[in-house]
């Protein structure tokens, strides 16, 4: 796998939305991109190969052959043309995670929500323009579990003349973490699916599609990167893993943090990153230790009852000038259930909040969500144990419809969804108290929550002990927001909003709701002002959570003027 590289000369959660206009600028460049679906490793042509890992080889969906899929590069302010062509034997969309889609839900993504899927041998051109952000990002497949082989980095520069809001990197080179299953992914789902049970934790972890040396069969399949003594990189790290937080860290190396989810945040040095499922971060290392080859390791961190792949995945930062036969040397990871260092690591998240990058945070709400998050039960008289495991926002189980939620909107289809989702649960209970394995039963439905134009939303998300404790990586499609709070316990509407931090809070695309053992499950509030006109899907980023419907959507009415309005649907939109 090539580094990927850039060289400069010289020099509880809070959750606010807001709704506003589209401006492409008059300097912008149009960036297209071909992606070819194809179910195979390598090549361009149409055809079955096997990739090898870990001693297995199957064949898997790749973007144009590549495992990970091709990098998009851009500038903020550019227009983006991806053709997306469908040789794969299954249905397909694609989702580019963290982009703000003003007016434009249809290049949005996820499957059934804004789109209906590519089908096999068809194409769909995504047309968006990057507006207002710059960072990392990336893109995956949105349907099923295809992101498990189908994802990449999306790059988006400053617009030209702009620098950093720190010191500028000799290079830079993209660090995607990800998850191998050595069986075929889409069939140990449905085995699990028909059993009412989960599916298999993956076989290893991945570092750019490489598992590593450490695990067998793995010494050719190892990422290497090499640095120069004295120089500064940007590594833009990916957690594109289907359903693990990861720690990573550098042996010998400290990291400086200087932007999650492409917003630039107040630099903080650490030995050890902890990044979500879907959440992107990156960091300055400087090389500047012995001559070497030093391991870069990620492994998961779950402070759960709940089984992973704790196994660890490395690659290799490797001095220029060093020998491949010098053995490196590995990082001190944290523990897997060190919920100290995660807490510890998460409030260091804030806003860069400078008068180039101000964080505005909304003072006034205008309406109020108060959502609880739990694990659940539904009969299922031909699993295996009489039951099926489900997942819940509010007690209610989400159904994917069949036609495409935006295209039902827009086209006024008449029993695709309702608009009733509850503001806040229809039975309250202490979601922290004992844990609770009785009436576990969810109710099912294609329920949406209706916002307005231009209006401050507060979201307070509820962990619960229901079933089980567990932490929620939650992704909301169509914004960031400011993640202005989080606690453990139940969340106490008279007291908590003392704490929260309103000057300079992180930005974020997902926010994580964290259940701790040994203590009371947690609360996380988030504010974000509402201007993205269409429909806009929030999950959790677990795909197993997704799977068993721990989602719902929003859809956002039109303001008063054309320009406050979502666009017409594009001409080769997919059909249902």
């Amino acid at each position: 796998m090539a580094v990927h590289c850039c060289w400069y000369q010289g020099s509880l959660c809070l959750f606010c939305f807001f709704l506003g206009f589209l401006c492409f600028p008059a300097d912008a460049a149009v960036k297209k991109y071909q992606f070819d679906l194809l179910f195979c490793f390598s090549g361009s042509q149409i055809q079955v190969k096997n990739v090898s890992r870990l001693c297995h080889a199957k064949p898997i969906v790749t973007v144009n052959g590549l495992f990970p899929g091709p990098t998009i590069y851009v500038r903020e302010g550019d227009q983006v043309l991806v053709n997306v062509t469908n040789h794969a034997q299954y249905n397909i969309s694609i989702h580019w995670h963290g982009l703000k889609q003003f007016r434009n839900g249809w290049a949005d993504g996820p499957a059934y929500i804004t789109q209906c899927p590519i089908k096999t041998g068809h194409s769909y051109t995504y047309n968006f323009q990057v507006s207002g952000q710059r960072g990392t990002l990336w893109w995956h497949a949105h349907i099923l579990w295809l992101r498990a082989t189908v994802y990449g980095a999306i790059v988006i520069m400053p617009k030209q003349g702009t620098p950093f809001p720190f010191p500028q990197p000799y290079f830079e080179a993209n660090i995607v973490l990800g998850e191998w299953w050595n069986s075929d992914v889409e069939t140990i789902v449905n085995q699990a699916n028909k059993l009412g049970l989960p599916p298999p934790m993956s076989d290893a972890h991945t570092i750019n599609g490489k598992p590593g040396p450490l695990f067998p069969c793995s010494e050719k399949h190892t990422f290497a990167m090499e640095v120069e003594s004295g120089k500064t990189y940007l590594l833009r790290i990916v957690n594109a893993a289907l359903n693990d937080e990861l720690f990573f860290a550098i042996a010998g190396h400290n990291m400086t943090v200087v932007e999650i989810d492409a917003v630039y945040t107040k630099p903080f040095t650490t030995q050890a990153l902890l990044i979500a499922p879907g959440q992107t971060t990156n960091v300055l290392v400087k090389a500047d230790q012995s001559p070497s080859r030093y391991f870069m390791a990620a492994r998961p961190f779950m402070d759960a009852p709940v089984p992973v792949d704790n196994k660890t995945a490395t690659a290799i930062l490797q001095y220029k000038g060093i020998p491949n036969t010098v053995l490196p040397t590995l990082p001190q990871l944290p523990a897997p259930n060190d919920t100290n260092f995660a807490l510890s690591y998460n409030s260091k998240l804030k806003s860069l909040n400078t008068p180039q990058f101000p964080a505005n945070v909304p003072l006034q709400v205008d309406r109020h969500l108060f959502y609880t998050i739990g694990l659940g039960q539904n009969p299922c008289p031909t699993c295996q144990n009489g039951t099926q495991l489900t997942a819940s926002l509010n007690n209610l189980t989400f159904v994917m419809p069949k036609v495409a939620l935006l295209q039902a909107h827009y086209f006024n289809i008449k029993g695709v969804f309702r608009t009733d989702f509850p503001d806040r649960p229809l039975a309250p209970f202490n979601y922290t108290g004992a844990p609770l394995t009785a009436n576990l039963g969810t109710s099912l439905g294609t329920r949406l929550s209706k916002l307005a134009f231009n209006s401050t939303i507060e979201l307070v998300l509820q962990d619960t002990n229901l079933l089980t404790v567990e932490s929620h990586p939650f992704h909301l499609h169509g914004y960031n927001f400011f993640v202005v709070g989080n606690g453990i316990g139940n969340f106490d509407p008279k007291k908590d909003p003392a704490k929260f931090n309103l000057i300079d809070p992180q930005r974020e695309i997902q926010l994580e709701s964290q259940l701790e053992v040994g203590q009371l499950s947690g609360s996380e509030r988030i504010i974000q002002v509402i201007q993205c006109r269409s429909v806009w899907f929030m999950h959790c980023h677990l795909e197993l959570h997704t799977m068993w419907g721990l989602k719902m959507a929003f859809v956002v009415e039109n303001g008063k003027s054309p320009e406050e309005s979502v666009l017409p649907p594009p001409k080769d939109l997919p059909p249902c």
